[in-house]
């Protein structure tokens, strides 16, 4: 088995802070808030991965999505 090693896309999320809340706004008008993702983890690809620090993982079909805004959570204050 071959050792992968993970790639850091350099998000532009983790120049925010380690951890954030984000708003993602769907086609349609749906709207969801995601709490506590740790920006290191995000990951892309057909579906971005959002990993919360509760070990849950968020997976979102990019091509849904019109705009995410995205908070720095209060920990980091």
């Amino acid at each position: 088995m071959k050792n992968f090693r993970k790639k850091d896309l350099k998000s532009s999320v983790k120049s925010v802070g380690s951890t954030v809340t984000q708003i993602i706004h769907f086609i349609g008008g749906e709207k969801r808030t995601f709490f506590d993702i740790e920006t290191t983890s995000i990951s892309q690809g057909q579906f971005t991965k959002l990993h919360q620090l509760d070990g849950t993982v968020i997976m979102i079909n990019d091509k849904n999505v019109l705009c995410i805004e995205v908070f720095v959570d209060n920990l980091e204050k």
